[in-house]
This record gives structure tokens, sequence and C-alpha cells, in this order.
């Protein structure tokens, strides 16, 4: 009897010493190994890719798209389509799972996609009305655009709906209207186009790219200059 309760305090004992070198190595050390190696070699992508204007306020995060809308007349009703503001370059359509009544910055409520086939009559129909719509809010006085100019991601979202970046094409179809709108001359606008488009990975991997946000934060700053 005495050799059995010996025996089992033994391994109770045993069992606790593990579970608190497990839970000192496991649920502290290494946390904090990680964190520490995250936040010294990889800062910023640790702390979320934010992206700061120029009195170092965070105003986003370059991995995930955002709009520019007009406010709404009647915040409080679901179904009125929020307007885009027009002086900032605009993200690639947000068309996804459904109405967001958490994050109001973006009209989706999970990543995700329509799943609609491509001659989906619901999909055909969306796809010429943001046609129709990016034609009509770009074409200024001096400067007209036609259908056949307007780029894919223009008028389609991405697979995840949440897509930050936005073709080079239709970053530089804006270029006209945002100048307008700000007051600021096509050819600074071009420039902050050209200064934040972004080449393949590796030379080889993915498209040149432009991301919204970074490029409408240094709008801001130039039209404020």
């Amino acid at each position: 009897m005495k050799n059995s309760v010996s025996t089992t305090a033994r391994l109770l004992g045993a069992g606790l010493r593990a579970l608190l070198v497990l839970t000192i190595v496991c649920g502290v050390a290494y946390p904090l190994a990680v964190t520490g190696i995250a936040q010294a070699l990889f800062n910023d992508k640790a702390n979320g890719s934010e992206i700061k204007d120029g009195s170092g306020h965070v105003v986003g995060s370059s991995l995930i798209g955002q709009r520019y809308d007009l406010p709404k007349q009647n915040p409080d009703d679901p179904q009125e389509a929020a307007k885009p503001d027009l002086k900032w370059f605009q993200p690639r359509p947000s068309n996804g799972l459904g109405a967001n009544s958490v994050n109001t910055r973006y009209s989706l409520i999970l990543s995700g996609a329509t799943n609609k086939a491509g001659d989906n009559p619901d999909l055909v129909k969306l796809v010429d009305d943001a046609k129709a719509a990016v034609v009509a809010d770009n074409s200024t006085a001096t400067y007209e655009v036609r259908p056949e100019d307007v780029p894919a991601d223009a008028v389609t979202s991405s697979g995840s709906g949440l897509d930050p970046h936005i073709s080079p094409e239709y970053a530089q179809l804006q270029v006209h209207r945002v100048a307008e709108k700000n007051g600021l001359p096509v050819e600074q606008v071009e420039k902050l186009v050209e200064d934040h488009t972004e080449g393949r990975q590796l030379g080889f991997m993915g498209e040149p790219r432009v991301n919204v946000l970074e490029l409408n934060t240094a709008l801001r700053a130039a039209a404020r200059r």
C-alpha cells in the first residue's frame, strides 16, 4: 500500500514538474523569444504593416484595402449605397459576402468573393454598371475615358475582396480626375503614381501594382502644401 502511494506521489510530482516546465518554455519563453525576434528583425510586419501619415498617425494597413466614400445621407440605412469621394484614388470594387456592420471602412463582413460565374447575369450587370461609373467619374473637361480604356481591376473585386492594390493602368486612369478635384497639376499627380508603383516581386512574380492607401496618404500630404 505504501509503495503504491509513494509511486503515485512520484508520478504526480513528475507530471506537475513537467507541466510547470512546459508552461514556462512553451507558454512564456517561446512566445517572448518569437515576439522579440519579430520586433527586432521585422518590426513593421510584426505590427500589422501599418501606414502612417506625415504626423505619425496610423491611417491603416498596407495589407487591407479601404474605401474612400462620401458620408451617407442616412447612416442608419444599410441599403443606401455609399458614393465614392472622387478627390481620392479609388480601390477595386469590394463586392463580396454582404454588408459589414463592424468595419464601416469596407463593405465586407468576411474575406471572400462573390463566387459568381463569368456569365452570371448579376455579375455581368455589376461589371457593366461599374464600367459606366468609372467612365463617368473619371472623364473631365480635358480628358475623356473610353469604355475600352477601363482595366479589369476597376470593375471586378479580387478573390479576397480586400485587395489593397490596383493596377498602374487604373491609377493612371484616375489621375486627371484626382488632379482636378484637388487643384493639383496633372504632372504632379502622375509623379505620385509613378513613385508608388511597385514592380514584380523578384522581377518575375506577380504584376506591377499601386497601393491605394499609400498613394492617397501621399496625395493628402501633397494637397496640403
